[in-house]
């Protein structure tokens, strides 16, 4: 049987910091992001499976991404962990949504944490091929599983 890829796409609204930076993203500011998730597989043969000819259920995929990504980041400020300890405190008071995490928030390290959530979510005969995330109309960075 033939190996298929499908894809779907995801918006999401994020803001970030990026610390120490010498331009003016080292300011908060935020982006439409788009979010490409592809898959592979080979589709499923069971006669008995309602999911039959399916590499996956593109609602499977939309649950996997939305609740682990997009409901995750969306409308949240990120920020790296060895961002200044009073800088988090106070805009922990005026937020809701603060997102600490280990790296720099580019979108080159995003998409790298991106791939390790979905792919430690897909279903065992699915794997991820490659997500790419557009920070901007024209700037876009991408993952594929062949260089990792």
């Amino acid at each position: 049987m033939a190996k298929i890829r499908i894809t779907k796409i995801y918006s999401f609204e994020m803001a970030h910091i990026l610390q120490d930076y010498d331009g003016p993203c080292r300011n908060i500011h935020g982006h439409s992001y788009k979010l490409f998730v592809t898959v592979s597989g080979t589709p499923i043969q069971d006669e008995s499976s309602p999911k039959k000819g399916m590499v996956m259920d593109f609602k499977d995929l939309k649950a996997i991404v939305k609740d682990h990504i997009v409901m995750r980041f969306d409308h949240a400020l990120v920020l790296n962990s060895k961002t200044d300890p009073g800088l988090i405190e106070g805009i922990k008071k005026h937020m809701e949504k603060l997102i600490i995490v280990d790296y720099q928030p580019t979108s080159e390290n995003l998409v790298a944490d991106f791939a390790s959530i979905i792919r430690s979510h897909l279903p065992e005969n699915v794997s991820l091929h490659n997500l790419r995330l557009w920070e901007t109309a024209t700037s876009y960075t991408e993952w594929f599983a062949e260089d990792n």
